[in-house]
């Protein structure tokens, strides 16, 4: 869940994704989910890293918060962690804070993070860095047990798509044209095909689509 105001699922054209009726469930002992906000076009971020179109309603705010109780573990590139170890920490304590925010800040601070980057010295918080392999790192943690992880970022999602390791997309798709910026898909190396597991209508002409990937 992004920060609100500061706050992508339409492939672009490289990126090869077809969904499917039928698949299996992963061999991971732990599912990995990508879910973010996306435009209708399919950008997480306008140019410049701009976010404000996908300010949430209460409803879909309350979705984040519910997917967000359910998951063990968040893994964050820099460019996402940077915007969001900026707000959620103390977003709680903020006196115009919706309990929406109040509730998902205090989700945010306790679960667990991984930030991956090569040119941060440190990370605070509940959160650990990783400069090494991502992917070497992503699969050792895939392999324990342990309740479903998260991946949040483009770019650290697009090097997990292109590892085989993401098994859940959840597209938050928003009524809105943005014309470029941040993809929410990378391009990917071969065909990834994925199973409809099903579609929410949320207020404000939002959609959730649930896809799981076919192994």
């Amino acid at each position: 869940m992004l920060p609100p105001a500061d706050e992508s699922a339409t492939p672009e054209p490289s990126v090869r994704v077809r969904p499917t009726d039928s698949g299996s469930e992963a061999d991971t002992v732990r599912k990995l989910t990508y879910a973010m906000n996306v435009s209708l076009d399919g950008y997480i971020a306008a140019p410049g890293d701009d976010i404000g179109w996908s300010v949430p309603s209460p409803e879909l705010h309350q979705w984040f918060n519910d997917r967000t109780r359910e998951v063990d573990l968040s893994l964050y590139g820099r460019r996402l962690w940077e915007l969001m170890s900026a707000h959620w920490p103390t977003a709680d304590q903020q006196p115009d804070a919706t309990p929406e925010e109040v509730e998902y800040a205090r989700l945010w601070q306790k679960t667990p993070k991984v930030v991956f980057s090569t040119t941060l010295k440190e990370v605070h918080g509940n959160a650990r860095l990783v400069t090494g392999d991502a992917v070497a790192e992503i699969r050792r943690l895939k392999a324990e047990d342990g309740a479903p992880m998260e991946i949040a970022g483009a770019s650290l999602a697009g090097t997990a798509m292109r590892a085989g390791l993401v098994d859940d997309y959840q597209v938050v798709t928003h009524p809105v044209l943005l014309g470029g910026g941040t993809p929410f898909f990378s391009a990917l190396d071969s065909w990834v095909n994925l199973r409809h597991v099903g579609t929410r209508s949320l207020p404000e002409g939002v959609s959730v689509a649930h896809y799981e990937t076919r192994r």
